[in-house]
């Protein structure tokens, strides 16, 4: 996504914070960005990220990108409890059941649906695809056979995500 914004000369329009691990903290990291922008915000979050882009796309107004997300208002987010290590920076973390109540407290019962686009692959071995379906009900949605949790086929969307961006 960065290298296809800055080929088309829109670099400076992608930001890609590192958010905490804490998700009050997450969201407030991503609110400041939001509140720091004067152009129009496309979010884009895949997995919990999804969830966070629901929240932000319903407080905000905004149109959001939907990758394998977790729909924690179907998820019994305490099975998550315990220590954890960040993917990328191996960063260990405690998500608490004070954690996973402030994720259920930011769920978004009835998603903007005309804002969003679903983007999912059947072989998520993590999240069950079908719930992102049925909760996203009515958005536009993307279904595509195999695949992983990582979405595998993300770099043939790049293109039309910065079309549905606006951008």
């Amino acid at each position: 996504m960065r290298d296809e914004m800055a080929r088309r000369g829109q670099a400076a329009q992608f930001v890609c914070p590192a958010l905490s691990p804490v998700p009050l903290e997450a969201i407030a990291q991503a609110e400041a960005v939001i509140a720091e922008s004067n152009e129009q915000i496309t979010v884009i979050g895949s997995s919990l990220g999804g969830h966070y882009a629901t929240h932000l796309a319903e407080k905000f107004n905004l149109r959001a990108v939907l990758i394998n997300p977790a729909v924690i208002i179907r998820l019994d987010a305490s099975l998550f409890i315990g220590e954890h290590a960040h993917l990328h920076t191996g960063e260990r973390f405690v998500f608490t059941e004070q954690h996973a109540r402030d994720l259920q407290a930011m769920a978004v019962a009835h998603p903007p649906v005309e804002r969003l686009w679903l983007l999912a692959e059947t072989g998520d071995e993590v999240l069950d695809y079908r719930q992102a379906v049925a909760h996203y009900r009515g958005c536009r949605q993307t279904l595509l056979s195999g695949g992983d949790h990582s979405f595998t086929q993300f770099p043939q969307f790049v293109s039309q995500i910065i079309e549905f961006a606006g951008l």
